[in-house]
């Protein structure tokens, strides 16, 4: 067995990666993701997408995928009172708009990111309170695609799986995701293919939790070696290798199905229309 397959196992990872996107077939997999995307919407009996725009460079890849397989696509732009001001997301994701000529709307989350805050009545933890924008944002998309009949759209890659980098029931929560099992390397090349702004395919990733947060600084690991560990079945750095392992097992119960309680074998079974009395 492959040693990346056996290494993928022993860590519980579920990814399945049959393809790899260059400069050389980045055409040919944009038209398969295309096609993907088209038929998700319309097997969905949905009406269009909409997609949480933060002026990223997975965001931005994903808003120029729908927009070339036509689409109807709404980008919301969801900043917390001037915090993507400060970063300079803000006006990443108004210029790249105007450039594609994106159908936006914003809606700001400060309020009710502080109602969830005050209702709870006891002082959260940094992280914890940091995590809320991700899960109103989330529910905001869901509240609008119902009400308008359309798919929420995944921006997360796949190096944010493997690493559990994502808030749960946040931004890892959509409908579908067109570049899920790209890592980050495979996004850029999309980016370029697609004609993102070089500014925001340059710009040090973000999830804005806070101000002047980075994706590499919070993680203490380049998504370049975490490429290489994903592609090669290692970083080609032992310790790197160690702290990709140690977030892998951490962030385990976010790439896995919720646990439910279960026998090895069920005392009983029961079937419509058939009184089966138990084993």
């Amino acid at each position: 067995m492959n040693k990346n397959l056996i290494e993928r196992k022993e860590l519980k990872m579920n990814i399945e990666k049959n393809f790899h996107i260059t400069d050389d077939n980045a055409a040919y997999y944009v038209k398969k993701i295309i096609k993907f995307i088209r038929d998700f919407v319309k097997d969905s009996n949905r009406q269009g997408i909409i997609l949480g725009l933060s002026g990223g460079i997975d965001s931005c890849v994903v808003a120029r995928l729908c927009q070339e397989a036509g689409v109807d696509l709404k980008c919301v732009m969801l900043p917390d009172g001037k915090q993507m001001e400060a970063s300079g997301a803000m006006k990443d994701s108004v210029d790249f708009a105007e450039q594609f000529r994106l159908n936006t709307i914003t809606i700001d989350i400060t309020e009710p990111c502080n109602a969830i805050e005050k209702t709870i009545g006891t002082p959260l933890s940094d992280l914890s309170r940091a995590n809320i924008r991700p899960r109103v944002r989330m529910t905001t998309l869901y509240a609008i695609g119902q009400n308008e009949h359309r798919a929420v759209i995944g921006t997360s890659n796949l190096a944010e799986f493997v690493l559990g980098y994502s808030t749960k029931f946040g931004d890892n929560g959509y409908d579908f995701n067109p570049i899920g099992k790209m890592t980050k390397g495979e996004v850029r090349t999309l980016s370029r293919y697609l004609s993102v702004p070089d500014r925001i395919i340059e710009k040090p990733p973000s999830a804005d939790l806070w101000e002047g947060q980075t994706d590499e600084d919070e993680l203490g690991i380049t998504y370049d070696a975490v490429d290489r560990f994903i592609l090669e079945g290692s970083s080609g750095d032992a310790d790197t290798d160690n702290k990709i392992r140690a977030r892998i097992k951490m962030s385990e119960h976010k790439q896995n199905p919720p646990k439910t309680f279960d026998t090895e074998r069920p005392s009983y079974l029961w079937m419509k229309g058939c009184d089966c009395a138990p084993f």
